[in-house]
Parts: structure tokens; sequence; C-alpha cells
């Protein structure tokens, strides 16, 4: 149903350097590209992020509340996108650890205009 997400960013480069490294963890590159706008995804595939200069010209912001979730197929990879983010000019959110009793594992960060993200994965728990 999600074709996919896109975020505001007041400084095109610098969220392209993010998600640059992000989505190498999910073996994608970027898809589509123009002067104020970056996405990055499989054309044809899951749904995909992109990062844009908003439409309106006005300073971009972050929506209270609103966060995207990544899914990933172990522990190390949430804590391998985790320290990526880090290092690329993320921020600390939550760091990997079990949430709850139910399976879900997952590490929360902000990306370098202060979007949050999440890298989770279910474990199992038989």
């Amino acid at each position: 149903m999600i074709g996919y997400v896109t975020f505001g960013t007041s400084d095109l480069p610098r969220a392209a350097h993010f998600y640059d490294a992000i989505a190498a963890h999910f073996n994608v590159g970027r898809m589509m590209e123009f002067d104020t706008f970056i996405a990055w995804g499989d054309p044809g595939g899951a749904p995909g992020i992109a990062a844009t200069l908003p439409f309106d010209g006005a300073k971009a912001s972050v929506g209270n509340g609103t966060m995207v979730a990544l899914q990933v197929d172990s522990e190390q990879q949430v804590q391998a996108i985790y320290d990526t983010a880090l290092a690329h000019g993320g921020s600390d959110e939550g760091a990997p650890g079990p949430r709850g009793d139910d399976g879900f594992y997952a590490g929360y960060f902000r990306d370098p205009d202060g979007n949050k993200l999440n890298a989770f994965c279910m474990r199992d728990m038989s």
C-alpha cells in the first residue's frame, strides 16, 4: 500500500550523505534524483525513502509523532543501521534492544534534519 515515504530537508546534500549510507544496508541506491529531490529504493520493489526540499519553499520541519520503521532480518542488521545512522550525522532516540516481550527488537534514531526512524526485526521467541 505504501509506495514511498518523503522526509523534508533543508540541506539536500547532507540528507543524501545520510540516506546513501542507510540505503546501502538494503542493497539499494538512488532510484530518482532531481535538483530538489532524491529517492532511494528498488523501482517496482518495496517502498522507498525520499528526501526533498519542501515544495512551498518554507523551512523543512519534523512531524510530531511521525516515524518510519525500516524492517530488517536480524538484530545485527538493526545494530549496523543504527551505528551507520549515528556515524553519518544522525542522533540517538533509543539504542537497539528488545521492546516488550513479543520479539520486537529495534533501534531508534533521527536523521540530520530531526526526522525519526527505526530499524527493527522480529525475533523468534519459540
